[in-house]
């Protein structure tokens, strides 16, 4: 039953209503980052609604043309008022990233052109990502795409149909499904597949306790394919079998105002079931505006976090939640640049992140902090994966013979963005590993504990 307003109540109105215009913000910029996820496609259409068809080109000539996709962060900032670190200049690392491949006997032989494409994600939509597509593909003839900011569903169905292989450098969940669908053109250099994800999630909430004394547990879900399928046979499955009854609240992602609509029903609907753990599948836009609606609704709750939910988001933006949000959070992360604190993972490491540092440092630019390089690292891993399947390449540069480059060797990649590796014997997604996160009063900040564990479904 809704009340009439009256005078007391007034001001508790305004503060919603301006918790609203927060909230509305920090989906703009969660919209518009790299590191923000909406699921990617899955389903069976593509942007014309055929399949990819089997046969791709070979990359024409000497040199083989590759568009990396940016997206503006910086005004973003601007116009929402919240706090991100600085990407820096994407064209320029992406430049950087062209002189070290053609310095270094190139792609098999041939030289990376790289063309850098600007991508406004706050006007993002299917019809705008299908001429996105279109320009890319057709206008461009890229041989490859590098994604970042590209979330609605027909994206990645796109470029397959137009056989153009795709790094994928967004954090978005790309399950085995969708990898199969749209093989030999859809890789994830940076991140983890996502059906392993979802099942070594759920393990180590176990593990830690997580679920301990309940019979039901809250999933605020994306209404995606993926997510649909996902949520379906894996989650809800692998939380039966622990004598856990999922409440699920499937949001629709078209736009922020059915996240807002979807999250604000979930939350009235857990509150109602008494449910007091809630984790989500589907993104980060989902667990910073879901928190923030949950406060105004006065449901509290324990939540689960991952690297899908952006944690530096909610220490960066501590107006946008309420206080006590992050009390208790625990979960799994497999992205330290969005995870945590250089004071808890010195930053540079060594190893792989180190090599992509040298590669920008080399040609003049640096990162002040790991969160500062959270475009970069993917766009490096990106590259490194390029060069290792089109080096492997004996004749003519197809995705197809790519591809089969990469599977074969592959188990050498290392992801300069996470952990492990998961690449070869038929892995599409290069994250092979995670940590323990949680959340820690005494400083503040997301941790990780214990070593790496790899994933598994």
């Amino acid at each position: 039953m809704v009340e009439a307003d009256s005078g007391p109540k007034r001001p508790r109105d305004r503060a919603l209503r301006a918790r609203s215009v927060v909230v509305a913000a920090a989906a703009a910029l969660a919209l518009a980052s790299c590191g923000a996820v909406m699921p990617g496609g899955g389903g069976s259409s593509s942007g014309d609604g055929s399949q990819p068809t089997s046969a791709s080109p070979a990359a024409a000539g000497k040199t083989v043309k590759v568009v990396f996709i940016g997206v503006d962060l910086d005004e973003v900032k601007k116009q929402t008022k919240l706090v991100t670190a600085s990407v820096g200049d994407p064209k320029k690392q992406v430049e950087a990233l062209e002189k070290w491949v053609n310095d270094n006997g190139g792609l098999g032989g041939r030289k990376l052109d790289a063309v850098f494409r600007m991508y406004d994600a706050q006007t993002d939509s299917p019809a705008s990502e299908e001429k996105l597509c279109n320009q890319v593909a057709q206008d461009d003839k890229a041989f490859a795409v590098v994604l970042t900011g590209q979330y609605q569903s027909n994206a990645r169905p796109c470029y397959a149909q137009r056989k153009t292989l795709m790094l994928d450098a967004s954090l978005v969940s790309n399950d085995q499904a969708l990898f199969d669908e749209l093989a030999p053109y859809l890789w994830s250099p940076s991140f983890p597949e996502y059906n392993a994800f979802t099942a070594s999630y759920i393990k180590a909430l176990s593990q830690e306790k997580f679920f301990e004394g309940r019979k039901k547990v809250a999933i605020v879900a994306a209404d995606t394919p993926v997510n649909r399928r996902t949520v379906g046979k894996k989650a809800v499955p692998q939380l039966k079998k622990l004598g856990i009854d999922a409440e699920v609240g499937w949001v629709d992602t078209t736009d922020i105002g059915t996240i807002y609509q979807g999250s604000e029903q979930a939350a009235i609907t857990f509150a109602s079931a008494g449910i007091d753990r809630v984790m989500f599948l589907g993104g980060s836009r989902l667990a910073s505006i879901f928190a923030t609606i949950a406060g105004s609704k006065q449901f509290k709750a324990t939540y689960a976090i991952s690297s899908f939910d952006n944690p530096s988001f909610f220490l960066n933006n501590p107006d946008t939640v309420p206080a006590d949000t992050m009390n208790g959070m625990v979960g799994i992360g497999f992205h330290p640049p969005q995870d945590v604190a250089d004071s808890e993972m010195p930053f540079p490491g060594e190893g792989v992140e180190k090599e992509c540092l040298d590669i920008y440092e080399a040609a003049g630019i640096t990162f002040e902090t790991r969160e500062a390089a959270r475009v970069a690292l993917p766009y490096c891993d990106s590259v490194r994966m390029l060069k290792m399947g089109a080096d492997g390449v004996d004749g003519p540069l197809t995705a197809e013979a790519w591809s089969k480059a990469v599977d074969a060797d592959g188990a050498g990649f290392q992801t300069a963005s996470g952990f492990g590796n998961a690449l070869g014997d038929g892995g599409h997604a290069a994250a092979g590993s995670y940590r323990v996160m949680r959340f820690a009063d005494d400083c503040n900040c997301f941790v990780y504990e214990g070593d790496d564990v790899p994933f598994s479904e």
